[in-house]
């Protein structure tokens, strides 16, 4: 004899008034959706699905007795859930009650909720480190949506919803490039997934460990041409170098685990997308979640000794060396400084190394390049050996080849890449630099170049006191926006830069006491600054974090100010407009082509960040420049100042 099943009641309207006669909705009990009709003066409860498409039954209507599946037309009874004509695709009907209280549907209890392949690899996941997630819930990842929710619950990670997963790529590349640990993107199928494919390429070619999660369309009917549907393992098969489909014989963990291990070691992009099918196939009891317990070796590679020797007895004959460091060189940095102290040597930094050295250091030259400094430019010209850490030698620093130079790199493929080099030295940067110091013994032949740093210095403060002066009344210039920021940002910040004319005179014109700066670097991707804003908050919320972009930039991802209010992220964004894609403008005229289509139609952007609930000023003359920004960047939470530039004053 089968035991009767415990049945659970559920309240579902607070009275019968609630559902007027002849209509039909759809309730909540606990975790079933159910139609409810009111018929012929009595209350019926129906499954909410209909059985041969799945269309929601609480969305029909009754027409001539009968309730019609909005999807398909078919018709059920709304009482006896049974079709007409004898057929056997009925439905499953529950038990009403009509209380004091309420109306009541009784369902079976609910049996114990089993341990799924999205709940072994979630925890997989938070084992390893991964505790943020940026990315927007939809009908394809439904099965893991609900166990990132339970892990979020358990207090193991925290999921920002965000408008956009474009954005929500560039957040987690962001939160990679500050932490140096991955987080990870989450969209659906199809569009969702291919969203974030641009925010996945800038986190492959800035080196930034990310992990993309996307929910995929049902293995059955894969190939088919189903809607949504997009080979995703395919589509993602050139920017992710950890690339798999789940499959329900997976093994599961250590899927993950690789998958975190090929973006941590690799410091790159790893995809794992998941058909909707199987992120709620229960795993076994015996299972267990990955760790990286006795998975991760130490990355202190130690350079080979004849590269070594050959870079000290280089650098032991040269009388003006320069160090160069690239954004590779982010976490050996203060070994680095030791070094160039030792040498007395200037210290110049890619663009996108800004902010490696502090441009108040005795050594600090600043960026090297287009979106650079005097300063940095003419050491390198006067030096008689460039040492250089971590750096790409992309034609946007402009590293010269004419001298003689040292490479060194953790990426071997990295080392004279381009053209040849003196000494190519393969190594992790920290351990290099030690072994350098420790084999430079006794005097050396490198001139004190800090006066003549000094000097220079000197020479381009001069050079910007007088273009701050410059007003055409057109609108503020670019330098006494950063001219502000150089005075009241916080010395510990993190600054997230966009694409443009806004960034070049980022470079050139705001002086770094500490801050962090990221920017979308090799791949140059408009719209970053916002969105990496959101990134760099979960990675440090404990610091200030600030996000510049010119107005064409901020347009790209501008929901995302919404959900910086809705998660109270303080993110101060500065943007500056000049209702022109500037940068392209001047592009078109480099290149003897006429200006065509790069003026822009914009809204208010400080009224569009009131509306979104931020604190939003604009600001017209450079008089009201700094009082706004005090009042922008001691907002306690999202702010957004839009300052009226002139596009020519940059």
């Amino acid at each position: 004899m089968t035991p009767t099943k415990k049945i659970i009641w559920h309240k579902v309207l607070e009275n019968k008034n609630e559902l007027p006669e002849g209509r039909v909705m759809t309730v909540t009990a606990g975790h079933t959706q159910i139609a409810l009709s009111h018929f012929e003066g009595s209350l019926c409860a129906l499954s909410n699905r209909c059985p041969h498409q799945g269309g929601p039954l609480g969305e029909g209507a009754i027409e001539n007795g009968w309730l019609r599946c909005p999807w398909h037309g078919w018709d059920y009874h709304p009482c006896s859930g049974k079709p007409p004509g004898g057929y056997d695709d009925g439905l499953p009907v529950y038990r009403v009650e009509e209380r004091a209280d309420g109306i009541y549907v009784g369902l079976e209890e609910e049996p114990p909720r089993r341990h799924t392949v999205s709940d072994l690899m979630v925890e997989t996941m938070t084992n390893w480190g991964v505790d943020t997630v940026f990315g927007m819930v939809g009908h394809s990842n439904l099965g893991l949506a609900d166990a990132l929710r339970r892990a979020e619950e358990k207090g193991r990670l925290k999921f920002i919803a965000i408008r956009h997963e474009g954005a929500g790529a560039f957040a987690a590349s962001a939160y990679g490039k500050l932490s140096g640990k991955p987080a990870a993107c989450f969209a659906i199928a199809g569009p969702g997934a291919t969203n974030m494919f641009t925010g996945m390429w800038d986190a492959h070619v800035d080196r930034a460990p990310l992990l993309a999660l996307s929910g995929q369309v049902a293995t059955q009917v894969v190939g088919t041409g189903n809607f949504q549907e997009v080979d995703l393992v395919q589509a993602f098969s050139s920017v992710a170098a950890f690339n798999h489909r789940v499959q329900k014989d997976s093994r599961h963990a250590e899927l993950m685990s690789l998958a975190i291990k090929h973006a941590l070691l690799g410091r790159n992009v790893s995809h794992l997308t998941f058909p909707d099918e199987v992120q709620t196939v229960a795993v076994e009891e015996h299972s267990r979640a990955g760790s990286p317990r006795g998975r991760l070796t130490t990355q202190t590679i130690a350079p080979p000794e004849e590269a070594l020797n050959r870079a000290v007895e280089l650098i032991k004959k040269a009388e003006r060396p320069v160090i160069i460091a690239g954004y590779g060189a982010r976490y050996s940095m203060p070994a680095v400084i030791r070094l160039a102290e030792r040498l007395n040597a200037p210290v110049l930094t890619t663009f996108k190394g800004k902010g490696l050295i502090s441009d108040n250091h005795p050594l600090g030259c600043g960026v090297l390049g287009r979106s650079g400094t005097p300063v940095a430019s003419w050491f390198m010209n006067e030096s008689d050996l460039l040492i250089v850490f971590g750096a790409s030698f992309a034609n946007h620093t402009g590293i010269t080849p004419k001298k003689p130079i040292i490479q060194v790199d953790f990426d071997p493929l990295a080392l004279g890449k381009f053209h040849p080099v003196e000494c190519a030295v393969w190594g992790e940067i920290g351990v290099t630099v030690a072994a350098i110091s420790g084999a430079l013994k006794g005097k050396l032949p490198a001139k004190d170049r800090r006066p003549e740093i000094k000097k220079r210095r000197a020479i381009w403060m001069e050079e910007k006191r007088r273009r701050l002066g410059d007003d055409r009344g057109r609108g503020v210039s670019s330098i006494a926006v950063f001219d502000s920021m150089n005075r009241l940002v916080e010395k510990d910040a993190v600054i997230t830069v966009d694409v443009g004319n806004n960034a070049y005179s980022f470079g050139r014109y705001f002086e770094t006491r500490g801050q962090s700066i990221l920017m979308s670097g090799y791949l140059g991707s408009i719209g970053f600054a916002l969105p990496a804003a959101l990134g760099a908050w979960a990675a440090a919320p404990e610091r200030q974090i600030v996000s510049v972009s010119g107005d064409g930039g901020f347009m790209q991802y501008m929901a995302e100010m919404a959900t910086a209010v809705k998660y109270n992220i303080p993110l101060k964004h500065i943007l500056l407009n000049n209702n022109e894609l500037g940068k392209i403008s001047k592009e078109q005229r480099a290149g003897h082509f006429e200006v065509w289509k790069t003026a822009l139609h914009n809204p208010g952007f400080a009224a569009y960040a009131e509306n979104c609930g931020a604190l939003g000023i604009r600001v017209t003359k450079r008089e009201e420049l700094e009082g706004a920004m005090k009042k922008v960047l001691s907002h306690r939470g999202p702010a957004l100042l839009e300052v009226m530039t002139d596009v020519d004053l940059l």
